[in-house]
C-alpha cells in the first residue's frame, strides 16, 4: 500500500484544522447559549421574587393604603434589594396627578458597585421598563420582559402592589456572563483567537494550493517523458525549499551530462584500443594468411621452370587460385579495418530483401539449396543504411549457403519486434547445417576465427562492425535445431 504524497498529507491537515475550528466555535456558541439561558432564567425568578417581596412589604408597612410613602418605598427597597445581588427596582405610578417623572416615585440599587449611593433610573433600560409598567398596569397582573444582546440580556419585572391602585414595584436586573465580571473579555479574546485560526487556516489553504500548484510543475518535469528526462534545465518555481531541490536536480542533471560525455569519450579510447589490439592480431594473421599461399606460389614457379609446358600451365593456375585467395584476404581485411559510416534512410524493406535474395539465387540454385524469404513488419519502414546492412546480409547468406545440406533451405527472415530497448528490426538467417562448435561460439565474431579450412575468418566480423555502427548487435541465436545469425537494430535511430 503506498503512503499518500506529501501535498495530500498536508491538504489533510488544512482539513483538520478547518473542522476543528468549526467544532471549537460550534461548542463556544452552545455553551454561550445555553448558559444565557440557563442565566436569564435565574434572573427571572430572582427578579419576581423581588418584585413580590417589595410590592408585599410595602403592602404590609402602609397602614392606609391611600396616601404614598416615597420613603418607606426606599426602606422598602433597601431592605429587599440588599439580600439580592445585581437588581435594582423601584415604585412607578399611572396616576397622573403622581407629580413624578414619568411616574417613578422611588428607585434604589443597594448592590450597586460603584462610588456612592445610585438613585437615578438607567436611561438606557427606561423605556423596557416604562413598556413592561404599562403591560402590567393595563392587564392588572405581574408582567416580564426580557431583551437580549448578545451574551448578555436584560430582564425587566413589574408587579402591582396589593390595595394600591396604580402603584406597581419594577425590578431591573442583567443575565451576566457566566465567568464572572471578566466574561465578555475572555469571549472576545476567544473570538480573536477563533479569528486568527481561521485565518491562518485561510492562509494554510492559499499556501497548500500553491505548493500542489508547484509540485505538480515538478512532477511533470520528473516526469519519464518531462524536461528533466529530456536533458533540459529545471526553471526555478519561485518557493524556497522547492528552489533547493530544483537545484540540486540541475546540478545532478549537469553532473550526468559531464559524466555522459566522459564516459563516451572513454568508449571511444576503448574503441580505438580494441581496434589497435585487433589490428596487430590481424596483421600476424595476415602475415601467416598471406606466407603460405606466398610459399606455394613460390614452389610452383621453381616447379614451373624445371618443367614441361603442362607443368607450366598447372603452376599457373594454381599461382592464380593463390592471387585470387590474396586478394580474397586483403579487401575483407580493408572492410574490417575501414570505419563503417552510416548514412540511414527509410528503406523498402520488401523490394531491399527481395533485391538481396535474388543476387544469390543463382549460387542457391547450384548447390540445390531453396532460398526463402519471411518478412512480418508489413508496410512500415525503417530506418537504416541499405548498402551496409546488404553487405552485411550478402555475408550472412554467404556463410549459410556454404554450411546448408544439399536439398534444404536457408530462410531470410525480417521482423519487427518490441522489446525493453524499443522498436527493433531483427533480420535473421536460418539454415540446417551443422552448426558451430560450442568452444567456437563465444569467438565467432572474432577477426580470423573460422570454422573452414578456405574460410578468411572476416565475414562474420565484418558483419558485427556494420551492426555496431547501426547501433544494434549481431549474435547467434541459441537454437539446438537450426543453425540462426540474427543481425538486430533500432527501427528508427534516434
Amino acid at each position: 500500500m503506498s503512503r499518500p504524497s506529501f501535498s495530500t498529507q498536508l491538504f489533510a491537515l488544512w482539513i483538520l484544522v478547518a473542522v476543528l475550528c468549526g467544532l471549537l466555535t460550534s461548542a463556544v456558541w452552545l455553551m454561550l447559549s445555553s448558559a444565557l439561558g440557563e442565566r436569564v432564567g435565574v434572573a427571572r425568578q430572582q427578579a419576581l421574587a423581588a418584585c413580590t417581596a417589595v410590592a408585599s412589604r410595602y403592602d404590609l408597612s402602609m397602614q392606609r393604603p391611600s396616601e404614598t410613602d416615597v420613603d418607606l418605598m426606599h426602606a422598602v427597597l433597601d431592605l429587599v434589594l440588599i439580600r439580592t445581588e445585581g437588581i435594582e427596582g423601584g415604585f412607578w405610578s399611572n396616576a397622573p396627578a403622581s407629580g413624578a417623572p414619568n411616574g417613578f416615585l422611588a428607585y434604589a440599587f443597594p448592590t450597586y458597585e460603584g462610588s456612592g449611593v445610585k438613585r437615578d433610573v438607567p436611561e438606557a433600560e427606561t423605556p423596557l421598563i416604562l413598556r413592561t409598567l404599562r403591560n402590567a398596569a393595563r392587564a392588572g397582573q405581574l408582567q416580564v420582559d426580557v431583551v437580549s444582546s448578545g451574551a448578555d440580556a436584560v430582564v425587566a419585572v413589574a408587579c402591582p402592589v396589593p390595595r394600591h391602585a396604580g402603584l406597581l414595584a419594577w425590578m431591573l436586573t442583567r443575565a451576566r456572563p457566566p465567568l464572572g465580571p471578566d466574561g465578555e473579555r475572555a469571549v472576545t479574546i476567544l473570538a480573536s483567537v477563533l479569528a486568527m485560526i481561521v485565518v491562518l487556516a485561510m492562509f494554510l489553504a492559499l499556501a497548500l494550493r500553491r505548493w500542489k500548484r508547484k509540485l505538480t510543475l515538478l512532477e511533470r518535469a520528473l516526469a519519464p517523458a518531462g524536461e528533466f528526462e529530456r536533458g533540459k534545465r529545471l526553471d526555478r518555481l519561485g518557493e524556497r525549499d522547492l528552489d533547493q531541490i530544483v537545484d540540486a536536480l540541475n546540478r545532478y542533471g549537469e553532473r550526468a551530462e559531464r559524466l555522459q560525455h566522459e564516459a563516451n569519450a572513454l568508449s571511444t579510447q576503448l574503441a580505438h584500443a580494441e581496434r589497435f589490439s585487433t589490428l596487430g592480431k590481424m596483421a600476424a594473421q595476415i602475415a601467416h594468411e598471406i606466407r603460405n599461399p606466398a610459399g606455394a606460389m613460390r614452389l610452383k614457379a621453381e616447379n614451373a621452370l624445371a618443367g614441361d609446358a603442362a607443368r607450366r600451365e598447372a603452376a599457373l593456375r594454381t599461382i592464380i587460385e593463390q592471387v585470387g585467395r590474396i586478394e580474397s584476404q586483403v579487401a575483407s581485411l580493408l572492410a574490417l579495418t575501414q570505419p563503417v559510416t552510416v548514412h540511414a534512410r527509410e528503406v523498402d524493406l520488401h523490394s531491399w530483401l527481395a533485391g538481396i535474395v535474388h543476387a544469390h539465387e543463382s549460387r542457391a540454385e547450384s548447390r540445390n539449396v531453396k532460398l526463402v524469404t519471411e518478412i512480418e513488419p508489413g508496410d512500415a519502414r525503417p530506418v537504416f543504411d541499405p548498402a551496409q546492412l546488404a553487405r552485411a546480409l550478402d555475408n550472412l547468406i554467404m556463410n549459410a549457403l556454404r554450411h546448408a545440406p544439399v536439398s534444404s533451405s536457408v530462410t531470410v527472415r525480417a521482423r519487427h519486434v518490441l522489446s525493453q530497448e524499443g522498436e527493433r528490426l531483427r533480420l535473421e538467417v536460418v539454415d540446417n547445417g551443422p552448426g558451430v562448435n560450442a568452444a567456437e561460439r563465444e569467438r565467432i565474431f572474432e577477426p580470423f576465427v573460422t570454422g573452414r579450412p578456405d574460410g578468411s575468418g572476416l565475414g562474420l566480423a565484418v558483419v558485427r562492425e556494420i551492426a555496431s555502427a547501426h547501433g544494434g548487435r549481431a549474435y547467434l541465436a541459441e537454437d539446438a535445431h537450426v543453425t540462426q545469425f540474427v543481425v538486430e537494430l533500432p527501427w528508427r535511430p534516434y
